[in-house]
């Protein structure tokens, strides 16, 4: 008797009747085949020049765009994002592919004179070969493309495992891509984990954003193989408060960290930390502001807080809330698909999971420090170390303390989400492993150096 082969299925998280995709997972078999062919198609992509693959880039960036209102519905209607992020989000990955279309033409080295005699050192970058790229469902077009656009203009192949919530985007995705591309230069593998783990111990470069359970098991696997990899896991993010900041400006910039995309980010604010005479005011201004945030149908484009992912998700956040001093949200609206209202909870003890754990969901914790020293070490207690949003109008101050902040990322008087595609991106501690994505070193991670030394022939 054989054993039944799983299936793969997509639904709306507004109405979760509504299923996207249905399909038997391709298996552990079909990830390998697709590495080997991604393989054999990367020397001619290589070697094919700057020109056809800048050329390439460019078109893709193209179709995204020509396509951009039909891919902001899918993402509204397959992973539940609010329109007017999903909108943004394909205006993202169209720019970033119109970045990195560009990139073929940098400096692939560099030429250095020796340090005696006659001759030439040369350093140069090289493609590793095939790309493996597993994705989260939270992004499903810019994380793709943010991976896979440098992989492809270094001149690598790319082999992209999405994430199952995430099928009908990547497929979509692919289909453009693919057009501008030669054969088996992109490809999309649907799956679950057993697709990932296949991949992952076939691909040359590994590149993954998810959970941080799984995330160090990609980092465990690549790196007994010795192969390149980088991990983009959780965060515990917090947002700082200083007395002097402008509090109104703050609250509305910290709620729509917290609820925007219902807290579905790893940038998301998930603590409040409001330094001496900030806490009471914060307190009061950033539960209105979460009170009077939109929640509900993402795709009507007045919508902030839409549904998360699923129902397993939700429960995670309800129960979060269960038994703490809630200040503002702490309920589930009555509405068909997977909703919880934006919540702001107090005096949490140390140990409460929201306090240790990535949950996920539109909730954070207001916490009190004494001082901005105090402030830090708050931020600095848990393993997680992506972002940090510090808010104050007095600069000296801030920078003081910035240096103090063990976060790869730090916003000034901004919300904690949003990315700026051009620079590098990544955290500290169980947020990151390996080396940063996006921007120029992106370029450096899908590539190795290579040193060569060129002497002169002797002659008789």
């Amino acid at each position: 008797m054989t054993a039944a082969v799983p299936t793969l299925t997509s639904r709306n998280p507004a109405d979760p009747a509504d299923v996207l995709v249905s399909i038997p997972a391709p298996g552990a078999f079909a990830a390998a085949d697709a590495v080997e062919r991604a393989r054999a198609a990367q020397p001619g992509w290589l070697t094919g020049g700057a020109a056809a693959r800048s050329a390439a880039l460019g078109a893709v960036a193209a179709a995204l765009e020509a396509a951009a209102d039909e891919l902001a519905a899918l993402a509204v209607r397959e992973v539940g994002k609010p329109l007017a992020e999903a909108r943004a989000e394909v205006a993202r990955t169209v720019a970033i592919w119109r970045y990195y279309a560009q990139a073929p033409y940098e400096p692939s080295g560099a030429v250095h004179d020796p340090a005696v005699g006659p001759g030439l050192l040369l350093t140069r970058r090289r493609p590793h070969g095939v790309a493996g790229l597993v994705t989260p469902w939270n992004f499903p077009f810019a994380i793709p493309s943010w991976k896979a656009a440098p992989a492809l203009a270094a001149g690598n192949t790319v082999v992209l495992k999405p994430a199952p919530e995430a099928t009908a985007c990547a497929r979509r995705l692919a289909s453009l891509v693919e057009q501008a591309l030669p054969a088996e230069v992109f490809t999309v593998l649907p799956g679950g984990a057993t697709e990932g783990n296949a991949l992952v111990s076939a691909a040359d470069v590994v590149s993954f954003t998810g959970s941080t359970a799984v995330g160090r098991a990609v980092a465990r696997v690549t790196t007994a193989r010795g192969v390149p990899v980088q991990a983009e896991m959780g965060g515990l993010n917090a947002a700082v408060v200083l007395p002097d900041a402008d509090i109104g400006q703050a609250a509305a910039h910290i709620a729509a960290a917290i609820a925007g995309y219902a807290g579905q980010k790893c940038t998301a604010t998930s603590r409040v930390i409001a330094v001496g005479a900030a806490l009471d005011p914060l307190r009061e201004a950033l539960s209105e502001a979460l009170r009077a945030v939109t929640v509900g149908d993402p795709a009507d484009p007045s919508t902030v807080c839409g549904p998360l992912i699923n129902e397993r998700a939700r429960e995670q956040v309800s129960a979060a809330w269960d038994g703490l001093s809630v200040l503002a949200g702490g309920t589930v609206p009555g509405l068909p698909g997977w909703y919880a209202a934006p919540t702001l909870v107090e005096k949490v003890s140390p140990g409460h999971r929201l306090l240790c754990e990535e949950v996920f969901g539109p909730i954070a914790a207001l916490l009190p420090a004494d001082d901005l020293a105090h402030a830090v070490r708050i931020t600095n207690s848990v393993p997680y170390g992506l972002v940090t949003s510090v808010h104050s109008t007095g600069l000296d101050t801030v920078l003081h303390g910035l240096d103090q902040l063990d976060t790869g990322m730090i916003r000034v008087n901004a919300p904690s989400t949003g990315v700026d595609f051009h620079l590098p991106f990544g955290g500290a501690k169980a947020s990151s492993h390996g080396p940063r994505e996006q921007g120029r070193a992106a370029l450096e991670f899908y590539t190795s150096s290579r040193t060569y030394t060129l002497s002169p022939a002797q002659t008789m």
